[in-house]
């Protein structure tokens, strides 16, 4: 979508420090608030379906549809598991190190903006799993996609997700990867800033008048404000970046807009149910924060 020219470039990392807040339980098996292509609402499902599940656990049948149940929803039992490993360890590993120093200059850039606006900012955990695991907000799989769980204040990410969001998506290059993870740092900011309480909030209240169009309209807003918060950590991170970097991040932004992930899948949009903004609006607003690299221009609720 968007013309990137640069080959076998990274951003200049190679000197930086990892962060030291990841937490690897790729060797082991185990929703959130903001999945960055709608993941989430997986989760938010199973959640909703506690009432049927409850009284199933009371027989051994009930057991059987469960396990049945869970095996249709995750697709593959080993994936349950945590032995549903797609990729090599070995580009894994090369995934893991670049995340954490990318991690790293998030929480450089977040620890010295957020005091100029009143905010302490606190650094959030980065989960790494491999085909499932557990978090504060409850069970997640690769395919809810990396979300931030404000629950726990950890971000969670299954490293095969980069090569399905290249492979699937067309969103290449390191910066594209960047960019999802600034994103959902870009949540973290968010709920620092109290913006998810109030937006959840909201949306509990839409529900209950059983108005899910607005619940979902409501999330744009969110999604769109990660977006331009991403864009402000890219601001202050020129030092680190190549040629044709931004263009990755904004082919990402484009690639998983409701619309353009709608006209891949189905062939034709639903604007009600839209989560997280066209692909045009994804890209506006990461350009707005990258270009201002102003917390005050990151008002997407206007």
């Amino acid at each position: 979508m968007y013309n990137i020219t640069k080959k076998g470039m990274t951003m200049r990392l190679d000197d930086e420090k990892e962060s030291s807040y990841v937490e690897d339980r790729r060797g082991s098996s185990g929703g959130g608030f903001g999945g960055f292509i709608g993941g989430a609402g997986n989760i938010g499902r199973l959640l909703m379906l506690w009432p049927i599940i409850k009284p199933l656990l009371r027989t051994k049948f009930g057991w059987i549809i469960i396990a049945v149940g869970l095996f249709f929803y995750f697709g593959n039992p080993l994936g349950f598991f945590g032995g549903n490993v797609k990729g090599s360890s070995k580009a894994n590993d090369k995934d893991k190190v670049f995340i954490s120093k990318v991690l790293k200059t998030t929480e450089d850039v977040w620890q010295n903006l957020l005091p100029k606006y009143g905010i302490s900012y606190k650094k959030p955990y980065l989960v790494l799993f491999r085909g499932h695991t557990t978090s504060g907000c409850g069970y997640a799989s690769a395919q809810t996609g990396p979300f931030y769980c404000p629950a726990d204040q950890k971000i969670y990410l299954d490293l095969s997700f980069f090569d399905e969001l290249e492979r699937e998506f067309g969103a290449k290059g390191d910066f594209a990867k960047a960019y999802v993870l600034a994103h959902e740092v870009g949540h973290h900011v968010q709920n620092l800033l109290g913006i998810l309480d109030k937006v959840h909030y909201l949306q509990e209240q839409a529900l209950r008048r059983g108005n899910k169009t607005k619940a979902n309209h409501l999330q744009i807003p969110v999604e769109l404000q990660a977006d331009c918060l991403a864009g402000i950590w890219a601001h202050y991170v020129k030092k680190y970046l190549e040629p044709g970097d931004i263009e990755e991040a904004m082919n990402a932004a484009a690639q998983i807009g409701d619309d353009t992930l709608q006209k891949r899948s189905q062939g034709y949009v639903v604007p009600d149910s839209f989560t997280h903004g066209t692909s045009k609006q994804r890209v506006y607003w990461f350009l707005r924060g990258y270009k201002s690299g102003d917390l005050r221009s990151c008002d997407t609720f206007k």
